[in-house]
């Protein structure tokens, strides 16, 4: 435990945003784009009594301006405040700007909600799993991402095996246009997988009705256990039709911001599973409400994570051992810096065993952020724009 100060209480001194980019080594194909590079945010806010907190924002791209957006919108509102009153500094920072919750603040915001959340299991000296008082699993289930959209059959054939050999049960594989190559591609990883392999497909947004209907037809005469995001988000209306003709449950949910966006789909049981990201929903604090709605009528909770960093795959883990309708996790098992590089704890797909996922014991979020290499990533995000 740390000291805290005679007035009783710690002071947030300093907010700082550092703006971090890779390049991959190797290409992310999905129907959305090829992804040569990817960028973060990780937010560090520090304390009076020597609390340090670390966050991630999802800013994939242009990752100095959700730095400065930070440094310049959010901070001057957090400085001096108490970190443990999370809520309260939540809707400070919400108040930066005015208009509908999304984009760039809703990001920027998450990154420094986690740190907010690290920080209070430090003071706590209790992992945030434990701060959320919840189901408190030891370990999670997770499922090996993805089998890349593109490439020929042998492609798929070695990532199918790569990834039963590490012991995954649970794979997702990425689907695009046209319609026909995607139903032979969903033919042929349940031929590869198994019968015992559970398989998911996503589709990032690829496809109108009429086309997602038949994709539909195809994953559920293959046993697909979901199908990820079909259509566009904005396309409400569409999802629930498509709900009417699509025999898979349907899962979507990373695109949204905020508890109010995900409400729609969730409340009609449109969505059998909702899948936010923490560090696009706001941080911790807005995927709570997100996944609490969601329990509230029957929907699953699955954490995606992407190509995201630790950070964010710590802080899915923490909810997800914490939420009573948690279901899978994601378990991205490229080669990811961010995940490999940025701290003490290993990535999710080197952690795995039997096809579950360890919860971090230590306090806050239970890692250890390598300072040295933040620096070297940080120089190129910079060097970019430079």
């Amino acid at each position: 435990m740390v000291a805290l100060p005679e007035n009783g209480r710690h002071r947030i001194i300093e907010v700082i945003a550092h703006p971090l980019t890779q390049r991959l080594p190797a290409p992310t194909q999905t129907s959305w784009g090829r992804y040569d590079a990817v960028s973060i945010l990780l937010v560090e806010v520090r304390t009076d009594t020597g609390l340090v907190g670390v966050g991630e924002s999802l800013a994939r791209f242009a990752p100095v301006a959700y730095a400065e957006l930070v440094e310049a919108a959010l901070a001057p509102r957090l400085l001096g405040q108490d970190p443990l009153a999370i809520g309260a500094n939540w809707a400070r920072m919400r108040r930066a700007l005015s208009g509908r919750a999304g984009g760039m603040l809703i990001e920027a915001i998450a990154g420094v909600d986690i740190a907010l959340w690290d920080i209070a299991g430090k003071a706590a000296n209790l992992p945030i799993w434990r701060l959320l008082h919840g189901e408190a699993r030891p370990e999670v289930p997770v499922y090996a991402a993805s089998v890349n959209w593109g490439g020929d059959d042998e492609a798929v054939a070695e990532t199918v095996a790569r990834f039963a050999e590490r012991g995954f049960g649970r794979m997702k594989i990425k689907i695009g246009t046209p319609v026909r190559a995607a139903c032979a591609r969903i033919a042929l990883v349940r031929k590869l997988a198994g019968d015992d392999v559970e398989l998911t497909a996503d589709a990032n947004w690829a496809y109108v009705l009429d086309d997602a209907a038949t994709v539909g037809r195809a994953l559920a005469d293959n046993g697909y256990t979901w199908f990820e995001e079909p259509l566009r988000p904005e396309d409400e209306d569409g999802y629930r039709m498509l709900r009417a003709r699509c025999p898979v449950p349907l899962a979507a949910g990373e695109s949204n911001y905020t508890a109010d966006q995900a409400a729609p789909l969730v409340r009609d049981r449109t969505l059998s599973c909702l899948q936010p990201n923490v560090t696009r929903a706001g941080g911790i604090s807005e995927t709570l409400r997100m996944a609490r709605l969601a329990a509230q009528h029957d929907v699953a909770y699955a954490p995606h994570v992407g190509m995201s960093g630790i950070i964010c795959e710590a802080a899915s883990l923490h909810l997800a051992a914490a939420l009573p309708n948690a279901r899978v996790m994601e378990c991205p098992v490229s080669a990811n810096r961010f995940k490999s590089e940025l701290a003490d704890l290993a990535p999710g797909a080197a952690r795995a065993a039997n096809g579950n996922l360890a919860v971090p014991q230590e306090p806050g979020l239970g890692l250890s952020i390598d300072w040295d290499a933040v620096a070297s990533m940080e120089f190129l995000a910079r060097k970019d724009v430079a």
